[in-house]
C-alpha cells in the first residue's frame, strides 16, 4: 500500500555555528523581554540553531514559554492565551452564518420559485452567485489580509455578513426578488473575507500542537451553517402554497432572525477579534514581522507562490477533490456535511499530533476515491441505507480534506501568507466547482448519472497523482522545532528569490527536515 511506502523523515541539521540571535525581541539572561514582542526583520536576520542533532528530538515541556537557545540563554518568548478559543468561537459563528445564508434558498427552492414568481434558474443563481464573486475577489481580499491585517478583514467579513442579513428583510414581497439578489451578493462578497481566515487565526492566534486542530475547527462552523441550513428553512417556511401572506410571514421570521444573530456576532468581532496576541503563539510567528515591511510586495508574494512547485500541485488537487459538492441534495447532502465536520476535526486532532502532512493529505484522497467509487456504484442500487453509508464516508473524507489543504499549503508556503494561500485554495476549488458541475451535469443529461460521476472518479485519480509528487518540506514545523538552520533575512521586493515573502527569506537546506518520501 502506498501509506506503507511513506516514511516520515526527521533529518537533523549538523554543524549548526554557534550564533546568537539579532533583533529588537531578545529575552536576556534575567529574563526581561527586550524591544517589542514580534520580532522586527526589516534590518535584521535571524538564526535558529540547534547546539545538538539531539535537543531536536527533546520534546518542550507544554508549561515552557521561551524557546531555548544554544548556551542556556531564552529568546523568542512565547505564550498561549485563552482569548485564543474566543476569537476562533466568534469567527466560526459568523462564518457559520454566512455558510446559512449561502443555502438557505436552494434548500426550499420550490418555496421562493411560487413566493417571487420566478423560475428555478433565478433561484439557484442566489447559490452560484457565491462562487462566481469569489473568484475575482480572491486577490484584493487576500491583498487587504496582507496589509491591513484580520481584525479590518474579519470586520468586513461579518459586517457586510450583517448588511446582508438586514437587506434580505426588505425583500419579503413576492415583487422584490432583485432585492433578495442584491442581499445574496453582498453575502457573497462577505464570504471571501470569510473563507481564507482559518489558517491565518490557527497560525496567529494558537501553538504549534494544536494549530491544525484550530483550522479544522474554523472550517467546521461553515460546514455546520450548510448543516443548519438543510434542517432549519424547511421547519420555519412550511409549503403553504394556499396563502401566501403566510408564506411571507415565515420567511420574514427566517431572515429577521438570521439578521439578529448577524448583528449579536458583528459586535462580537468588534470586541474580541484582534490583528494578533501580545506575545506569538509558537517560534514561527515569532520570527515573522509584525506587520508587512516598507518593502513588502503582494504582488511579489503571489509570484513566489505560483513558482512554488509543490504549491501548484496542491492547488491542482485541491480543486479535484473539493470539487462534487454538488452531490448536496436533500439528505443525502445532509449527512456528507455532517460526515465531513467529523472528518474535518478528526484530521486536524491527527496532524497536530503525526504532522504527517502529506501522508494523511494522499490517504485521505486515495479514500475519498475509494468512497467515491463505492457511492457512485450503489446509488442505483435502491438500498438506501447503503447509500447513507457510503455518502456518509465519502463525505467523512471529501470534506475532512478541506483543513488538510489550508494547512499543507501553510507549512509549504511559508514564511508566505497563510491568508493568501488559502485563499488561492479555495479559488481553485471554486473553479474547478463550476468546471466540474457543468460538465458533470452535461454527462448527465445527456448520458446517465453514472457517466457524470464515473467522470468524478476519473479526475480525483489524477487528483491523487498530484498530490503523490508534492515534494513536502515542513518550512513552519522546522522553525517551531529548531531544524532550520539557515537564516531568516529581511529582503526588499527588488529580490526575484521564490522563497521570499512577508519582508522575510526563508533559505531552505537538504540537510533539513522533510516530511514523507516516496
Amino acid at each position: 500500500m502506498v501509506a506503507g511506502e511513506l516514511v516520515q523523515e526527521h533529518l537533523r541539521c549538523s554543524d549548526s555555528p554557534d550564533e546568537n540571535v539579532r533583533g529588537p525581541e531578545i529575552v536576556d539572561k534575567n529574563g526581561a523581554l527586550n524591544g517589542s514582542q514580534y520580532l522586527d526583520l526589516t534590518n535584521t536576520a535571524v538564526n535558529v540553531v540547534v547546539l545538538d542533532s539531539r535537543a531536536s528530538e527533546q520534546e518542550i515541556p507544554p508549561d515552557e514559554k521561551q524557546a531555548m537557545l544554544p548556551g542556556g540563554q531564552k529568546a523568542f518568548q512565547t505564550h498561549l492565551y485563552y482569548k485564543r478559543f474566543a476569537v476562533l468561537a466568534v469567527f466560526s459563528l459568523y462564518s457559520l452564518v454566512n455558510a446559512f445564508q449561502w443555502i438557505q434558498y436552494s434548500i426550499i427552492a420550490n418555496i421562493f420559485t411560487f413566493y417571487y414568481g420566478v423560475s428555478n434558474d433565478k433561484i439557484d443563481w442566489l447559490s452560484v452567485v457565491y462562487m462566481v464573486a469569489y473568484v475575482p475577489l480572491i486577490f484584493p481580499a487576500t491583498w487587504l489580509l496582507d496589509k491591513k491585517g484580520l481584525k479590518i478583514t474579519a470586520l468586513l467579513g461579518a459586517g457586510l455578513n450583517c448588511i446582508g442579513a438586514w437587506v434580505k428583510c426588505a425583500s419579503v414581497r413576492p415583487d422584490l426578488f432583485g432585492v433578495t439578489m442584491t442581499a445574496q451578493i453582498i453575502c457573497s462578497i462577505a464570504q471571501v473575507f470569510i473563507l481564507g481566515l482559518p489558517s491565518r487565526i490557527a497560525s496567529v492566534w494558537f501553538g504549534p500542537k494544536e494549530v491544525s486542530t484550530a483550522c479544522a475547527t474554523a472550517v467546521l462552523g461553515n460546514q455546520l451553517g450548510t448543516a443548519i441550513g438543510f434542517l432549519l428553512p424547511p421547519v420555519l417556511v412550511p409549503n403553504t402554497v394556499d396563502d401566501k401572506d403566510l408564506m411571507g410571514k415565515n420567511i420574514s421570521i427566517m431572515f429577521y432572525g438570521t439578521a439578529a444573530i448577524s448583528t449579536l456576532l458583528f459586535i462580537l468581532t468588534v470586541l474580541v477579534i484582534k490583528d494578533r496576541p501580545p506575545l506569538p503563539p509558537s517560534q514561527a510567528q515569532a520570527v515573522l514581522p509584525d506587520g508587512p515591511s516598507e518593502d513588502y510586495s503582494y504582488k511579489q508574494s503571489i509570484i513566489s507562490l505560483f513558482r512554488n512547485k509543490p504549491f501548484i500541485l496542491l492547488l491542482l488537487s485541491y480543486g479535484h477533490s473539493t470539487q462534487g459538492e454538488e452531490l448536496n441534495a436533500g439528505r443525502i447532502g445532509l449527512t456528507l456535511v455532517v460526515a465531513g465536520m467529523v472528518g474535518s476535526i478528526i484530521c486536524g486532532l491527527w496532524l497536530d499530533y503525526t504532522k504527517t502532512y502529506k501522508m494523511t493529505t494522499l490517504i485521505v484522497y486515495i479514500l475519498s476515491f475509494i468512497g467515491m467509487v463505492v457511492f457512485t456504484f450503489t446509488l442505483d442500487l435502491g438500498h438506501l441505507i447503503l447509500v447513507f453509508f457510503t455518502a456518509g464516508v465519502l463525505g467523512f473524507f471529501m470534506t475532512g480534506y478541506l483543513p488538510l489543504g489550508f494547512e499543507f499549503g501553510v507549512e509549504i508556503t511559508y514564511p508566505e501568507s497563510e491568508g493568501t494561500s488559502s485563499g488561492l485554495l479555495n479559488a481553485f476549488a471554486q473553479i474547478f466547482g463550476i468546471i466540474f458541475t457543468l460538465i458533470q451535469g452535461k454527462l448527465t443529461t445527456d448520458y446517465t448519472p453514472l457517466v457524470g460521476n464515473l467522470f468524478l472518479c476519473a479526475w480525483i485519480f489524477v487528483g491523487i497523482i498530484l498530490t503523490a509528487l508534492i515534494k513536502s518540506e515542513l518550512k513552519r514545523h522546522n522553525i517551531n522545532m529548531g531544524l532550520e538552520s539557515k537564516p531568516l533575512q529581511a529582503v526588499t521586493a527588488e529580490h526575484s528569490s521564490e522563497k521570499q515573502s512577508n519582508g522575510v527569506m526563508l533559505d531552505s537546506s537538504p540537510d533539513c527536515s522533510h516530511e514523507t518520501s516516496l
